[in-house]
């Protein structure tokens, strides 16, 4: 849950360290299972690959074949030489056909495998607690999965596409030069390719810190620039344009910085690459040459010797490159998988059952909560909200009435004592079923970026469209609906910005009347309304409330003196309770409330 509030410049999502040889193969166990599910499509793909292979490597032979044919029979039908020809043109077809072939197959494994593991992590994120969602910012989720994601198609399309292909293109090559010709052929391949990897390996691990250092600026970059755009008003409130700009500017110089550190040092690793490749090329041509000029090689030989130099190199070129992106794939990978460690402090009891709702009561014993040890937020308190009653919670800010919600709705559980539902404690039940009869109207109702009929249908999503207009007349929004050119098909904004507090509070009034719970719960649900505007609210919280068991926490207590029950809270305790004409007669805390509110009001 982004926040508008929060301002943590210093939040990036965590940082892409190299992952250890033990990381890596914990990434790989946990991504096999996803692939094993298409094993019958993998061993296809597998026979294509090696198809695809031997008719490149197949290729400079019949090139061979063709120049000696030519050398030697300048003067005779060249029946062998355009038999070959055909045969060569055949198989520069097949390693294509059989290439594209291997990508289709292939193609649904990683695609669906990548589908699977976001929404595995996805809903992992949802069944984590509030504190989890409050406490890291969502831009920095959503970029861990979506790199994530990315990386495993591109690790995918790798070892598919280049490292497996190039490994059995190389043994291929250097087993054909062995027995064909001289072992040093072969010998000259694989050093020159060993070096090649131990060069790239330790130069791109040096290189990594400059990578990371640039990634981690530009995840501080994006937050800044994200954290800045959400909270658009307060930048105008107070004139703070070019402060932000300025901010924004000052993490973009650093980003360059550490940018141009990455190209530089991308340059030398590319430059000694190419060194070592060119190197190994002339030491073969050399030995080539030498061997054609004593008669020990004909020159379709050397064709075909330039010819696998040219093919195995070309894709060696890029080996530095995958490697480089392997490893950032795989720690994208792990940082994705980390999220799925994060084991979820709510969790259902292993024999919970499902809340049976028959009457509706609720009720609160002995319950004490903090969300720091040292900092108790919830002592010792009970009270017990009868069916279809109304009970209100009122007191000063921080005296923990918003705590209660949650504590309801299990976003957290107790430090002691239980809150029972129909004599069912909360903590035996599945969440999934408490949280379904509770229907909660908050202070700040936050819409999703859509129409309003969405937003609306949001409450039940399965519900039939009759029912969804039937919930928007009895929030009273047919006559505001009726003044929009397009209706309920309005769209509402980026978190509800289109719409006024008052439209947004009858659409979670909307909301809720469409999901039918028997337990309601309103969570200062018209604090932020003006006067006029809170009398229309408090009229359609009332209609929804009638026959329901209802629970509210208010702040203005104009709005509940027709509550059955008034608890007074301060410091996380009940010190008063009783209705309204009985807490006046009390001459108490809340007399004085009420008096201070009516002096204010006037």
């Amino acid at each position: 849950m982004v926040r508008g509030s929060s301002r943590s410049h210093h939040h990036v999502s965590p940082s892409r360290e190299p992952v250890s040889a033990a990381a890596t193969w914990e990434v790989f166990k946990t991504i096999w299972p996803y692939l094993w599910e298409f094993r019958t499509r993998m061993g296809a793909a597998f026979v294509l690959l090696v198809a695809a292979k031997v008719a490149t490597v197949t290729m400079p032979w019949a090139l061979k074949n063709i120049v000696d044919g030519l050398d030697r029979s300048q003067h005779q039908v060249l029946v062998v030489p355009l038999l070959m020809l055909a045969f060569y043109g055949l198989l520069r077809f097949g390693s294509v056909f059989f290439a594209e072939a291997r990508d289709a197959v292939f193609s649904r494994i990683t695609e669906r495998a990548m589908r699977r593991m976001v929404l595995r992590v996805f809903r992992h994120l949802h069944a984590l607690e509030l504190e989890f969602h409050l406490s890291r910012q969502t831009g920095g989720i959503s970029r861990d999965i979506d790199r994530g994601g990315n990386g495993f198609g591109f690790l995918m399309r790798m070892l598919v596409f280049n490292i497996v292909p190039t490994l059995i293109e190389l043994a291929l090559v250097a087993g054909i030069l062995l027995i064909n010709f001289s072992a040093w052929y072969a010998l000259i391949i694989l050093i020159c390719v060993g070096i090649y990897i131990y060069f790239t390996v330790v130069t791109t691990e040096w290189r990594n810190r400059f990578v990371r250092e640039m990634n981690q600026l530009d995840s501080e970059t994006n937050t800044r620039a994200i954290d800045s755009l959400l909270n658009y008003e307060t930048v105008k409130y107070f004139n703070n344009e070019e402060y932000e700009s300025e901010q924004y500017d000052r993490n973009l110089a650093r980003w360059e910085s550490a940018r141009l550190k990455t190209r530089m040092t991308l340059m030398l690793l590319n430059s000694g690459q190419a060194l070592i490749i060119a190197s190994g090329m002339v030491a073969l041509l050399w030995l080539a040459a030498g061997d054609v000029v004593n008669g020990e090689m004909t020159l379709g030989s050397l064709v075909m010797i330039n010819a696998y130099i040219l093919q195995l190199f070309l894709p060696l070129n890029f080996l530095g490159m995958v490697y480089r992106e392997v490893r950032r794939a795989l720690t994208d990978i792990e940082n994705m998988f980390a999220l799925l460690k994060k084991t979820p402090s709510v969790k259902d009891a292993p024999d919970a059952k499902p809340l049976e709702v028959s009457e509706g009561s609720v009720e609160f014993r002995n319950v004490s909560f903090a969300y720091h040890v040292e900092r108790p937020i919830i002592r010792n308190l009970s009270f017990r909200v009868e069916p279809g009653q109304k009970v209100a919670i009122v007191g000063p800010s921080g005296s923990g009435k918003s705590t209660l919600a949650r504590l309801l709705f299990r976003f957290y559980d107790l430090d002691g004592g239980e809150i029972l539902i129909d004599g069912q404690p909360i903590r035996d039940v599945t969440q999934l079923s408490l949280r379904r009869a509770i229907g909660v109207v908050p202070q700040d109702t936050v819409l999703f970026n859509d129409t309003i009929f969405s937003n609306v249908a949001y409450g039940r999503p399965e519900a039939a469209a009759e029912e969804v207009h039937e919930a928007i007349h009895l929030a009273n929004l047919d006559h505001f609906i009726r003044a929009l050119p397009e209706g309920d098909k309005t769209r509402v904004g980026e978190r509800g910005l289109k719409v006024s507090g008052g439209e947004k509070q009858r659409i979670a009034i909307a909301r809720v009347i469409l999901k039918k719970p028997p337990i309601l719960l309103f969570d200062e649900a018209t604090s932020a309304l003006d006067s006029a505007t809170e009398r229309a609210i408090l009229a359609a919280l009332n209609k929804l409330a009638k026959n329901h068991t209802s629970l509210v926490i208010a702040h203005r207590l104009s709005t509940v003196i027709d509550a059955d029950q008034i608890l007074v809270m301060e410091q996380g305790e009940i010190m008063e309770r009783g209705t309204h004409q009985q807490l006046l007669a009390q001459n108490g805390r809340y007399a004085r409330m009420w008096q201070l509110q009516q002096n204010t009001h006037e």
